[in-house]
């Protein structure tokens, strides 16, 4: 994927964290926040980093942000300067606009005005807890609806040697089963595995499956417990 340039506005630690890792990917990396001690943050970690405001527009136009491939605006607890943000930079022709919302209602209004994608990170990091707190393997979760998502699944030790199919995964491509849809082995990665593969100590499983389902792994494992 060839190197991109973006524009990120708000320098808060959301914002940091996203600077550091864009720029540490290889992308052109513009960062912006009217606070100069939070620029001065940032030196070193993107190619750019200036202190403007975000909602003059005759400043965004100066720094050339009309001409990055994406604009992301992390900031939350100004919802009218982040709106503001995100109408300037649809009227000056960003190609893509992503915007952190603090709440429903704030992400809600940044949809209606254009913004390609929203996130909400903090409801995203609640939802992947209430997911892992009592099942320890699994360490990952990705909501796909209310009630079915995308999980990494760490085999547990104790099955180490048994098959896909003897912890509970089936074939059914459904909603209604537990689908594995990658083992991952060290960097050995196999998609839609069949159920006879066994698993071993470190194995990941990536598994699509009904959230009531996915919390059946966790007591499976322990009913295998005694029969391994």
């Amino acid at each position: 994927m060839a190197n991109k340039q973006v524009a990120v506005i708000g320098l808060g630690r959301f914002g940091v964290s996203t600077t550091r890792t864009l720029y540490n990917l290889g992308h052109d990396v513009l960062a912006i926040d009217k606070d100069e001690a939070r620029v001065q943050s940032v030196l070193g970690q993107c190619t750019y980093a200036v202190s403007a405001e975000c909602t003059n527009e005759s400043a965004l136009r100066d720094l050339g942000i009309q001409d990055y491939d994406v604009a992301i605006i992390t900031i939350e607890t100004n919802i009218a300067d982040s709106v503001m943000a995100c109408v300037l930079l649809k009227t000056i022709g960003v190609k893509t606009i992503v915007a952190r919302a603090r709440d429903s209602l704030h992400a809600s209004t940044l949809r209606r005005i254009g913004v390609d994608r929203v996130i909400q990170p903090e409801e995203e990091m609640g939802t992947r807890l209430a997911h892992s707190l009592f099942n320890a393997s699994v360490e990952e979760y990705l909501e796909i609806t209310n009630n079915y998502g995308v999980s990494r699944y760490r085999v547990p030790e104790k099955l180490s040697g048994t098959t896909l199919e003897e912890i509970g995964f089936t074939n059914s491509r459904d909603s209604y089963g537990i689908t594995a849809v990658a083992l991952c082995k060290g960097r050995k990665v196999t998609l839609n595995p069949p159920v006879s593969s066994k698993v071993g100590p470190g194995d990941f499983v990536i598994v699509a499956a009904l959230d009531s389902d996915l919390e059946t792994l966790d007591d499976s494992s322990d009913d295998s417990e005694g029969q391994i």
